[in-house]
């Protein structure tokens, strides 16, 4: 294809994109009767199961996906998906955590864990959450923008501003104007289009990118078994190091890039998969807006169908131009991707495949179709953390300090956190356009900050016994032990340099992130254990309808009364689903 840049129909057909998005802001904002917390944070708590599915789906699939799912599926092929095959997370949420977040009418996750155990437990939770806002989902969302308006623009030089800057603002500034006006009612209604946009675009991507190559068959042949095989690359190549749980200096122990070893991943993905889906504000958000527990439920189903899909709409089509590449079907894609002198992929090339393919396999104006779900992806995603940002703050922190606040003043406060947020996006992009490494990092950095959420939610939930000083305990200890971590992976993610081999820094760097995570984990509980015994048992009357065991037998009702069969069928299909897949892409 001689022109690999937008032509004026696939701007036209952006700029459409952009006037429904704004239309669909506008209908949100007029929908409402007035301001007020329920309905700029939860949309008045009115979602249905259709709409709340997608928003989570919407969520979810941003610029990790676009950037580094896609990337991945180009230099190691399917190992990633073991990630996206976490759908069952979300019928934990469903059925599991949901009802009792739907039932204690709580704004936000921390709000929840104060009714729990503590007002302290919340506000350190807020705190964590937010850092993790800031440090991941709006650094992770900035840096593929510009990644991704960088593969799709000519290079620009505006007011000193390269091709990288100009997306990345323009991006955050858009999402941030119909976040801020309209709340999660503008998100939500806008994430519901966003989602069968980025899949229409992704599955025109994927089918245009087989059509070049020659199809599954030629795919097939080209990646070779290793790279379809879900397995192969985290099990390990000698069965006697298989619990190693430092890399070993010089030597490529483990076959995925050295950091995925089976036993950690195993079991710490589902510990980090399970704080994401079930306890993260950015996610939980989307099913405390919903009419009752059968839309929440219904919604999660939903969601848990549609994240099957970045398996093939994402990692495959990073497979793809891989494969474009290697075979030299494309010459321009090869000269990007691949090192002439090692004949291997570039890893920082490959961040881009995803844009790659738009550029050299779509046909114009399809080309505009699949932009704008690009588009829709990365600002869903910004949208999402915003909105979850704003209300962290403004319902864990100022309303606490104004508790005779008015409506109108809480979502003014909203807004202006919003606004806030937005600004700190902006002044962290000379971060990430100056950092090295820092996807990589960025991973790691949830395997630290999970483990202490998912302890106190879940034990919490499950053991009634467990209380306000333990929690406390377990989320600074956990948040103490996670930071620790970051402070010593920092100067080598972000600058390149090593500590002195054998040196206790250097081991503290080299053990996988998973086995420290899974370290982190098993001391937050017994840290909760141990110290909610040696102190008080809570009030059991305060904490009724917020565990197992002080269930009433209404609120047992209530629940059994808001599902049926078809869900229970759904989730049924949903787990036969992931099995199918698991079994298909094992080698």
């Amino acid at each position: 294809m001689n022109n690999t840049y937008l032509t004026w129909i696939d701007w036209a057909i952006i700029l459409l994109y952009f006037a429904v998005i704004a239309g669909i802001s506008w209908w949100a904002v007029k929908k409402k009767d007035k301001d007020s917390a329920d309905d700029y944070f939860l949309a008045g708590r009115h979602l249905g199961w259709f709409v709340v599915g997608a928003s989570i789906f919407a969520s979810n699939i941003g610029s990790e996906h676009l950037v580094g799912l896609a990337g991945s599926g180009a230099t190691d092929g399917v190992a990633l998906a073991h990630y996206e095959l976490h759908a069952w997370c979300l019928l934990v949420l469903g059925w599991v955590m949901g009802p009792f977040f739907m039932r204690s009418k709580v704004y936000t996750m921390p709000e929840f864990l104060e009714r729990r155990f503590t007002p302290k437990a919340r506000a350190v939770l807020s705190i964590i959450s937010l850092i993790a806002y800031i440090l991941t989902k709006i650094a992770v969302g900035i840096y593929a923008g510009g990644v991704v308006f960088r593969a799709l623009l000519p290079e620009v030089n505006i007011m000193g501003m390269d091709t990288f800057w100009i997306g990345s603002i323009l991006l955050i500034i858009l999402t941030g104007i119909y976040t801020i006006i309209g709340g999660l009612r503008a998100v939500v209604y806008t994430e519901t289009l966003q989602t069968f946009v980025k899949i229409i675009g992704a599955i025109f991507v994927t089918y245009f990118g087989l059509k070049a190559l020659g199809g599954w068959d030629k795919l097939r042949e080209i990646c070779g078994p290793e790279m379809f095989n879900l397995w192969k690359p985290v099990v390990p190549e000698g069965v006697e190091s298989t619990w190693a749980p430092v890399k070993e200096a010089g030597r490529q122990a483990w076959y995925f890039n050295d950091k995925y070893p089976w036993p950690a991943m195993l079991f710490c993905a589902p510990i980090i998969g399970l704080w994401y889906w079930c306890t993260d504000q950015y996610i939980v958000q989307r099913i405390l807006g919903a009419r009752d527990d059968k839309q929440a439920r219904r919604g999660t189903i939903f969601a848990g169908f549609l994240k099957l899909t970045p398996v093939f709409l994402f990692i495959i089509p990073g497979m793809i131009c891989f494969a474009l590449a290697k075979s030299g079907i494309n010459a321009d894609i090869q000269h990007r991707l691949i090192d002439p002198n090692t004949g291997q992929v570039i890893k920082e090339q490959a961040q881009g495949a995803f844009a790659l393919l738009v550029t050299h396999v779509l046909p114009v104006g399809v080309r505009g179709i699949v932009v704008a779900g690009l588009l829709a992806a990365l600002m869903s995603a910004l949208a999402g953390v915003f909105n979850a940002s704003s209300s962290l703050f403004t319902m864990d922190f100022y309303s606490r300090f104004r508790p005779n606040a008015s409506q109108e003043s809480l979502v003014k406060i909203g807004r202006i956190a919003t606004v806030v947020m937005v600004i700190i996006g902006l002044l962290w992009i000379p971060v990430i356009q100056g950092a090295k490494g820092l996807y990589d990092y960025l991973q790691g950095i949830q395997a630290y900050l999970a483990p202490p959420i998912f302890v106190v939610f879940f034990f919490g939930v499950f053991m009634k016994r467990l209380n306000g000083p333990g929690c406390l305990a377990t989320l600074i200890t956990g948040f103490i032990m996670g930071l620790f971590r970051l402070i010593i992976d920092t100067p080598v993610k972000l600058s390149g340099t090593a500590y002195a081999e054998g040196s206790f820094l250097w081991i503290m760097n080299n053990i996988f992130f998973q086995y420290y995570s899974l370290l982190i984990t098993i001391v937050c509980i017994l840290v909760f254990i141990i110290v909610s015994y040696a102190t008080k048992q809570p009030d059991y009357a305060k904490i009724k309808g917020l565990t197992f065991s002080t269930l009433s037998a209404e609120d047992r009702a209530e629940n059994r009364a808001s599902w049926n069969w078809k869900d229970v069928v759904l989730s049924v299909l949903l787990i036969a689903l992931i099995i199918v897949i698991y079994t298909y892409f094992s080698g």
